[in-house]
């Protein structure tokens, strides 16, 4: 993929006030070189546009729910089906605008973007297995809604249920915090990275998206060992080899016993080279 694209992200990714919209639609135009450029600043138009199209005076958090939801939800068809997870188009900003498909945190990211070009109080939601939107004030008064339910408002008992179907958990207080952009850019590279691990012939998305998520300023020190892997099964055993000795050197101080078993796997795969 284009190494200007993956420039431009890490930049992006370490600005004071990361813009999530711009970092989503990099995520799209790293997947597929047609979204990039020109269908950037498309996207950029059209969220503009749809802001554009909310009303004046929304005062309320109720009444900014209400009024995207009209706009977004019952008008324009945004929302989200089961069949979305299946589609890597659902993660990718440009396309979810076209299509106005895609998974709960993509849909998200329209609601949220298009409210806040107009004006509204608004941030995301990252609920445990279903993220959402909030308008309001997260410490008073708020509302939550659901864009993959066309932007459906979501009652306490909702919300409780939504964490509790996806995870089993309770809904804490601590789950309704505004969620950080980068976070979100990251859970939005975890599902691109779920969708393509147990499909073999997207093992080159599975690379791509560990690849955005080592350029984010906070990652978990594993993705440096899943991406070794990875290099070892598409058979590129020199670099797999050579990341895998460098995340044993990472953990060696503190982990040596496992360190020593990854070099062991690193000696394996010099050894298919021969």
């Amino acid at each position: 993929m284009s190494g200007d694209v993956r420039e431009r992200f890490a930049a992006a990714a370490r600005e004071e006030r990361p813009d999530l919209a711009e970092l989503c639609l990099l995520i799209g135009a790293e997947a597929d070189p047609a979204l990039d450029g020109a269908a950037i600043d498309a996207a950029h138009i059209e969220l503009d546009r749809l802001a554009g199209l909310l009303p004046y005076g929304l005062a309320t958090p109720l009444e900014w729910a209400n009024a995207t939801h009209r706009l977004l939800g019952a008008g324009l068809g945004f929302h989200g089906a089961p069949g979305d997870y299946q589609k890597l188009a659902s993660s990718l900003l440009q396309q979810v605008l076209r299509r106005r498909r895609g998974l709960p945190i993509l849909l998200s990211v329209v609601w949220t973007e298009v409210a806040r070009r107009a004006g509204a109080p608004v941030y995301g939601v990252a609920l445990p297995g279903h993220y959402v939107v909030g308008f309001g004030d997260p410490a008073g008064g708020y509302v939550l809604v659901d864009p993959f339910d066309r932007g459906r408002v979501l009652s306490g008992p909702d919300a409780e249920l939504l964490v509790a179907g996806a995870t089993g958990e309770a809904l804490s207080p601590t789950m309704l915090t505004p969620a950080d952009p980068l976070d979100t850019v990251h859970r939005v590279l975890n599902n691109i990275r779920a969708w393509a691990s147990p499909r073999l012939e997207q093992s080159a998305v599975e690379l791509w998206s560990i690849d955005l998520a080592l350029l984010l300023p906070r990652h978990p020190a594993r993705l440096r060992y899943e991406r070794a892997q990875l290099l070892v099964r598409l058979g590129d055993f020199t670099a797999g080899a050579a990341a895998l000795d460098e995340y044993a050197d990472l953990i060696g101080g503190f982990d040596p016993e496992t360190a020593e078993k990854i070099r062991r796997k690193a000696n394996a795969a010099r050894a298919q080279l021969n």
